[in-house]
């Protein structure tokens, strides 16, 4: 029986990058949905869980993707609402690559050892991938600190991140690297999750820390978002901290998403959020 993947994308156009990984990662076939909201996705379940029947129902699952990982989260929801009884196929959210890239990153952190007690700082951290990190690392008992260019849409990503994971991520505003370098004095771990593109910390910001231990950039677009890291920079020393790079962990999150997709394909009933993923990804390494 063919493994079908329904890939429910929230943006105006699908994901090529989550369609090409769904079949590495073992659907036979993968039919993607662009413009999905809550309002339009009872016929999408309904096909989905009253098609197969007994165990066959694995070989049917659903993604939702998209950039706007608000918008991610209510489809998710509202997926599984529609689910009852057996009724139900497997299901994983993973909005602008949020949960496998935070996971892909904060595991590769943990190479260097624990992280409890630490502070860590998610410089730009008001997206996807920055709020889902910011919650793993709260869940190892890291205090971690949210910036954003603005105090409000930092308040606002920490508020919605606390109320939904019940963790306590503290928000804090830094507009320029000025105010960042010194938002990072205290740090012990320092993860950059901002537009690509944009440079958030200068080398002369860290180079000299003696608090600082891990740096981690995810932008995965020239110029980095922390000088002084390379995109290659796999857990490498320099300036005597432990540094990685876009490309550094991107093969992790990579091989995670696969995995991810084929296991959504092992069982009808399963459901693969941030704490899923991350447990997967901590396996892997």
């Amino acid at each position: 029986m063919k493994k079908l993947l329904y890939q429910l994308d929230t943006d105006p156009q699908a994901s090529v990058f989550d369609n090409v990984v769904a079949y590495d990662g073992g659907a036979d076939h993968v039919t993607a949905f662009a413009d999905c909201h809550e309002e339009m996705i009872t016929p999408l379940v309904e096909g989905a869980i009253f098609t197969r029947s007994g165990t066959n129902k694995k070989n049917t699952a659903l993604f939702v993707g998209g950039s706007n990982i608000a918008a991610g989260d209510k489809l998710f929801y509202a997926i599984q609402n529609n689910f009852f009884d057996s009724f139900r196929v497997s299901i994983m959210l993973d909005s602008n690559g949020c949960n496998t890239t935070a996971a892909a990153a904060v595991a590769s952190i943990l190479k260097s050892g624990d992280i409890s007690g630490k502070n860590a700082v998610i410089l730009a951290g008001t997206g996807p991938v920055g709020g889902r990190a910011a919650v793993i690392m709260a869940k190892l008992g890291a205090y971690v600190t949210i910036s954003s260019r603005g105090m409000e849409r930092s308040q606002q990503a920490c508020d919605y991140l606390n109320d939904r994971f019940g963790v306590e991520i503290k928000p804090q505003e830094a507009k320029t690297n000025k105010n960042r370098a010194e938002l990072v004095e205290n740090a012990h771990i320092v993860l950059a999750t901002g537009a690509a593109g944009v440079t958030l910390l200068e080398e002369d910001n860290w180079k000299d820390n003696p608090n600082i231990e891990i740096l981690v950039d995810a932008n995965a677009v020239p110029p980095v978002g922390i000088k002084g890291i390379k995109m290659t920079d796999k857990g490498e020393s320099r300036h005597g901290k432990v540094t990685w790079g876009s490309v550094g962990f991107g093969p992790l999150k990579i091989a995670l998403q696969r995995k991810c997709i084929g296991r959504l394909f092992e069982q009808n009933d399963l459901v693969l959020d941030v704490d899923e993923i991350f447990s997967m990804a901590r396996e892997m390494v």
